[in-house]
């Protein structure tokens, strides 16, 4: 049996195509990709890399991205959550659950971390959003309500993030060109009730190169992987003790 199995998820009227990375661990893990060109493959390093270390992943791509392809017009910051929920409830993926959110699909991570308790949140480069796009489609008027100066300051992250009880973990690149690192500083000083949190901010590198960079330098891959597996395994917090 292949150890990397292909699925797809009705949503609406659209086919969700994603794949399961299966895993020895008992925990289950979603991720959720970024926006513009982002899709389940821009994580195939991370992925590959929690593989060999036991645990498995889901992931998809959402509509208006890769193999699911569509408009980006049929999509907004909401359609991307219940995509998400979705593909939970479809994979029936059963706590321990950790749920991985990149860029702006951090914020969908969040969302879900309103409703699911998590044991496990990880927000990888971080975009946070004001709830007055949420709804919006995706296209000119959302466009408008996020290039707003500071936009994301009104967000219902900051909240939730308040009342998450799991452990948490934030990471960062020192030369993000997109995400003002504000955001993760912010969200790591909400997360106050989190089992355990850390904030990892990776050397050298910006929004778009992350893993790769990484690749290129072990000890670094390394370090971060190691935060990202205690985080998802329920550990973080002993370590950090």
């Amino acid at each position: 049996m292949s150890d990397i199995l292909p699925f797809t998820v009705r949503y609406e009227d659209q086919i969700l195509v994603g794949d399961h990375h299966a895993g020895s661990s008992p925990r289950q893990v979603l991720l959720i990709h970024g926006a513009g060109a982002s899709s389940r493959a821009s994580h195939a390093t991370l992925r590959a890399q929690l593989q060999a270390r036991g645990i498995g992943s889901s992931a998809f791509d959402c509509v208006g991205h890769g193999d699911t392809g569509g408009a980006m017009e049929q999509s907004s910051l909401a359609s991307r959550t219940r995509q998400a929920q979705a593909v939970l409830a479809a994979r029936g993926l059963a706590p321990p659950l950790a749920l991985i959110g990149s860029s702006m699909g951090a914020y969908n991570a969040v969302r879900m971390a309103q409703t699911l308790a998590p044991a496990a949140l990880i927000l990888i480069v971080p975009g946070m959003f004001t709830p007055a796009a949420y709804e919006l489609p995706f296209g000119p008027r959302f466009s408008s309500v996020i290039r707003r100066e500071r936009s994301w300051v009104d967000s219902d992250a900051w909240d939730i993030v308040a009342r998450f009880k799991g452990d948490f973990l934030v990471i960062a690149a020192e030369h993000d060109a997109v995400i003002p690192r504000e955001i993760p500083e912010r969200l790591f000083a909400a997360a106050g009730q989190a089992r355990s949190r850390r904030l990892h901010v990776v050397p050298g590198t910006d929004h778009r190169r992350l893993f790769s960079f990484m690749a290129e330098r072990p000890a670094l891959l390394d370090e971060t992987m190691e935060l990202i597996v205690d985080c998802i395994q329920g550990t973080a917090a002993a370590a950090a003790a």
